[in-house]
C-alpha cells in the first residue's frame, strides 16, 4: 500500500500547507509546471518525489526530470506528463502512446482544473489535481492524495488550500 500526494501547477510557488497535508504520504508526484529548483529542493527534502517538467520550467528542470514518467509502482502502471489532455480529449502528444499501451493511471497537469475521470475505453483512471500554486487563472488552489492498494485505487481525497 501506498499514500500518494499529488500536485501541479506551482508555478515556483511554495506553500508550507503542502507539507502538512502531505506528512502522511509515502510518496509526492508533480505533473510539472515546477517553477523553480526551490521548489523542487523542498519538495525532494519533503518525501521520495517523482515528477516531469512542464512548458513554464526551464533547462535546469528539464535536465531533472523526464516530460514522461512512466513507472510501475504497487504493480500499477502510472503515467505522469504535464501537457495531457482528458479521456475523450487527450492531447496529440500522448494520445498514440495511452492507446498503445493504456497504463492503469494516467495523470496530467496543465489546465489548472481539477478532474478525476475514469477512461473506460482504456481501463485508465485519470487525474488532474489542478493547481497548487498561486499563478493562473484558477480561483481555488487544489491538490489529491489517494492510496494504491491490490492494483486498486482508494481514498481519493481533493485537498482545497485557502
Amino acid at each position: 500500500m501506498k499514500k500518494i500526494g499529488l500536485i501541479s501547477d506551482t508555478h515556483g510557488y511554495w506553500d508550507k500547507k503542502f507539507e502538512h497535508y502531505f506528512q502522511d504520504c509515502d510518496e509526492v508526484w508533480h505533473a510539472g509546471d515546477i517553477g523553480s529548483a526551490f521548489v523542487a529542493d523542498k519538495f525532494e527534502e519533503l518525501k521520495p518525489f517523482r515528477a516531469v517538467y512542464g512548458n513554464i520550467d526551464g533547462t535546469d528542470l528539464r535536465l531533472r526530470y523526464p516530460e514522461i514518467n512512466r513507472f510501475l509502482i504497487e504493480d500499477v502502471d502510472v503515467i505522469i506528463k504535464h501537457i495531457g489532455g482528458y479521456p475523450g480529449n487527450y492531447d496529440r502528444s500522448i494520445k498514440n502512446l495511452l492507446f498503445k499501451s493504456p497504463p492503469k493511471l494516467f495523470i496530467s497537469g496543465h489546465s489548472h482544473i481539477l478532474k478525476v475521470m475514469y477512461d473506460k475505453r482504456l481501463g485508465c483512471l485519470h487525474i488532474n489535481p489542478g493547481a497548487g500554486g498561486i499563478y493562473g487563472f484558477h480561483n481555488v488552489r487544489t491538490i489529491v492524495k489517494f492510496v494504491i492498494e491490490d492494483k486498486s485505487f482508494k481514498d481519493l481525497e481533493v485537498i482545497e488550500l485557502k
